[in-house]
């Protein structure tokens, strides 16, 4: 299916200027930690990411924009380079919960 408009961006979703919560900052400052040393190639990317949630009413998405932007800080590449994205979500128990990821060069041949 494809539907010609243009997709609107977060930032173009809301008024006015947001503002980071206690939890975000703390989510940040754990993952900044946990993310292991990586280089990240330069070029275009291809992302992959799996969520582990234990609640099937989680979107798969609702993960995407934190992760992808503290991804972008720790490993200083731009966010604007990913060219492919996939995600999935599988379920776990409680308590179980995880986010794996993998960033590779994007190829669009």
């Amino acid at each position: 299916m494809k539907i010609q408009i243009k997709a609107l961006s977060v930032n173009m979703c809301w008024k006015g200027r947001r503002f980071k919560t206690p939890k975000y900052k703390k989510y940040e400052k754990e993952l900044m930690l946990l993310l292991p040393i990586l280089n990240v190639p330069n070029g275009l990317l291809e992302v992959v990411i799996t969520f582990g949630l234990s609640s099937k009413l989680n979107d798969i998405d609702n993960g995407l924009k934190p992760f992808i932007d503290i991804l972008q800080k720790k490993y200083l590449f731009n966010d604007r380079d990913i060219y492919k994205l996939i995600v999935e979500k599988k379920i776990v128990p409680k308590g179980k919960e995880f986010i794996e990821c993998e960033i590779n060069l994007f190829d669009n041949q």
